[in-house]
């Protein structure tokens, strides 16, 4: 299968199960082993299991091949082997901290044939929900008072 379609087919299926953050990159001068990295978001063991499955179903269906499926035990991080491109679908926390972006990201893909092809690369943002530090109060201005002012 040509690689770009098998690039739309694995972006096509983590779209369908609304995969977060996804991003594809170029790994052809990196590696000889496969010509794409593709790094995706679920937000539970559940749907990163999902997301994978869909994968491994919509390339299966493309006539593609899926070499292999591991992770899916835990649903922490999946990696689903498709030979030419490696999917890696991951929970937030597990993918800030082992950061593939930084080792993969050198050459991002961008997808065309979208209604936002002038846009990065595929990316579906969710904006953190971390709780905000409330400002410190105001410090009270220094006067003198009464029992001061002897």
């Amino acid at each position: 299968m040509d690689i770009r379609k098998l690039q739309r087919v694995i972006v096509d299926a983590l779209e369908d199960v609304k995969a977060i953050d996804i991003r594809v990159f170029n790994s052809t001068g990196i590696t000889e082993l496969f010509d794409r990295v593709v790094i995706a978001s679920g937000t539970s063991n559940r749907q990163t299991k999902a997301l994978a499955a869909s994968v491994r179903d919509r390339v299966k269906a493309a006539g593609g091949q899926v070499v292999s499926v591991e992770g899916a035990d835990t649903g922490e991080w999946v990696l689903v082997d498709l030979g030419d491109a490696v999917v890696h679908v991951m929970q937030p926390a597990i993918r800030a901290y082992y950061n593939l972006e930084e080792i993969w990201g050198a050459k991002p893909v961008t997808l065309k044939g979208r209604e936002d092809e002038h846009a990065e690369p595929v990316r579906k943002t969710v904006r953190k929900t971390t709780a905000r530090k409330a400002p410190a109060p105001a410090k009270p201005r220094a006067t003198k008072s009464a029992s001061t002012a002897k």
